[in-house]
């Protein structure tokens, strides 16, 4: 890769230490690996992994290391686009070979081998095995299965091989709290916890904005870097004085619907519509078949979306995923249906946060939506066992509403809402 300019801003204290844990002289450096976790945009992510190729160059020669993301795809992104600028402004040589999954680091005649690696799910595990490794990263570690962190740090068996641990806090439950954190003296890890004011390079007008972002467990998790269980009101943020309208405002334009659909439980289709960024929802049909004695046929609800849709120019129908019959007959008259991305947790971190921004409003008539906010909660039986999963009750326009903002808000060129 071609050399790069890259300014280094004033590193805290706390990133110091990050970055020079592992040296000889410190004080800790017997230590068998790093845990660095805490609040968003705190600096941990920068200072952990640009600590672990110093230390693994500086320590090691010919010898392979593996760096790991949630996919591979979030590792380039999120780590190694600033990385790999940064070790070429501290005059490192960097040769990625992209198609092999490959980054070759070279500097001071030393030469060493890291290998990106995505643990997604309990499959992931595979990738893994068989290779032999001199040290391990994971990034977002508390967004991998226990099986593929397993299957990594068991691989890493050259003599003064280290564990290098970045996340963001989850549940108490979570495996890697209880296993890893709860456990870091006894599996001889220093632990690091981060806030954002180690982060020297954000204002505090940018520290305010992020705070405004969350509310409730979502707040405490990712402005405050505590473990604490999801309990409660899902959208605690839900305020009817702020976010339910009394009328339909005028300007709207880029219509779109969601909808999840339902066999003997409810189907629904929501309304939305844009007017200076901010998304109103100003129309919901809502049919409980159960409730009322007869299920509709596919071409029945197609028949109320025509009529939901009458004189109304969408860009598009965001669907419940598993609808397949219904998404076929919808295609089949003509209607510009996709399938929504199902993605529960990440979807309800993006919904509470576009409420806490107060980007998203309801119009009064859609009392079936605001009774389900009311009364989305999570899952405690779920919670026990570190997971973070809202009760599955009352829950059909929450699935619409998170399929809308997860599809269409977070690819929106205006504003990348994701976590």
């Amino acid at each position: 890769m071609s050399r790069d300019v890259f300014r280094f801003e004033q590193f805290s204290k706390k990133q110091k230490q990050a970055l020079t844990w592992w040296h000889p002289r410190s004080p800790v450096a017997d230590a068998d690996g790093i845990i660095a976790d805490g609040a968003i945009r705190s600096g941990k992510t920068l200072a952990l992994s640009l600590s672990f190729v110093f230390w693994a160059m500086a320590c090691f020669d010919g010898q392979c290391f593996g760096v790991c993301g949630k996919t591979v795809g979030a590792l380039r992104r999120n780590v190694l686009t600033p990385l790999l600028r940064m070790l070429m402004a501290r005059g490192y040589e960097v040769y990625e070979r992209r198609a092999e999954n490959l980054i070759v680091v070279i500097k001071n005649g030393r030469r060493n081998l890291f290998y990106l690696f995505g643990g997604k799910d309990e499959r992931s595990q595979d990738l893994v095995q068989g290779v032999t490794l001199a040290g391990v990263f994971f990034d977002e570690v508390a967004l991998m299965p226990e099986s593929f962190v397993n299957q990594a740090t068991g691989r890493c068996s050259v003599l003064g091989s280290k564990f290098w641990f970045n996340c963001n806090p989850s549940s108490p439950r979570h495996w890697f709290k209880i296993g890893w954190i709860d456990r870091a003296a006894e599996r001889r890890l220093l632990r690091l916890t981060f806030h954002m004011e180690d982060n020297l390079s954000l204002t505090d007008a940018i520290r305010a904005r992020y705070e405004r972002q969350y509310s409730g467990v979502f707040y405490r998790r990712y402005v405050l870097g505590e473990w604490v269980a999801a309990e409660g009101a899902v959208y605690d943020m839900f305020d009817e004085q702020v976010h339910v309208e009394k009328s339909v405002p005028d300007g709207l334009c880029n219509y779109w619907v969601s909808l999840d659909y339902g066999t003997q439980n409810p189907t629904v289709f929501l309304l939305w519509g844009e007017a200076e960024g901010v998304w109103h929802c100003v129309r919901e049909f809502y049919y409980a078949g159960r409730e009322r004695g007869r299920q509709m046929t596919d071409g029945e609800y197609a028949d109320e979306m025509e009529a939901f849709l009458e004189g109304i120019p969408v860009r598009g129908i965001v669907a419940d995923p598993s609808a397949a019959s219904f998404i076929t007959e919808l295609r089949r008259r003509g209607l510009p249906v996709q399938k929504g991305k199902n993605s529960v947790a990440d979807g309800i971190r993006l919904v509470g946060r576009m409420l806490s921004e107060q980007k998203l409003r309801f119009c009064a008539e859609c009392r079936e939506t605001i009774r389900e906010f009311l009364g989305y909660v999570w899952d405690a039986a779920a919670a026990e066992h570190g997971e973070d999963k809202p009760l599955k009750l009352e829950d059909h326009a929450m699935d619409a509403v998170r399929y809308f903002c997860y599809t269409v808000l977070r690819r929106s060129g205006r504003r990348n809402y994701s976590r």
